[in-house]
């Protein structure tokens, strides 16, 4: 059985959190192939579960405006998603920090807009695979 994990933006950029063990996830980012990040992090399956129901409230109702989502509260956290409307979905600035929230080893990057309705399906599958 292939482990729960999601992929967002398109074949230049992309970013994609993908379960490796119970409590291990590899989070990968890809800039044109140009500027690559790919990293072990420590995620227990709620920690996960709690960051993708609090992206799917916002996807659900979407208010408008900008709204940003951590993987995890504090120091020890691997990525960030901002999430910016534009046009019927949202741009993402994603911010990884392999060492945790981390000003100087960190990568900064963005994802073209992707349609709310793909959002909530990438993020409702993600989701079900966890809370089985």
């Amino acid at each position: 059985m292939e482990e729960p994990r999601i992929r967002l933006g398109n074949d230049d950029v992309w970013l994609e959190l993908a379960r490796t063990r119970a409590d291990s996830w590899q989070i990968t980012a890809d800039w044109s192939s140009w500027l690559t990040a790919d990293f072990t992090a420590d995620l227990s399956a709620a920690e996960v579960v709690d960051f993708v129901a609090r992206m799917l409230s916002h996807l659900r109702a979407p208010s408008g405006g900008l709204f940003s989502a951590a993987v995890t509260p504090g120091r020890n956290n691997p990525l960030t998603l901002k999430a910016e409307p534009v046009g019927d979905g949202f741009a993402f600035f994603v911010r990884l920090t392999p060492n945790g929230d981390d000003d100087v080893c960190h990568l900064q990057m963005e994802i073209d807009p992707i349609a709310t309705l793909e959002l909530r399906e990438t993020f409702s599958a993600l989701h079900a695979a966890l809370v089985v």
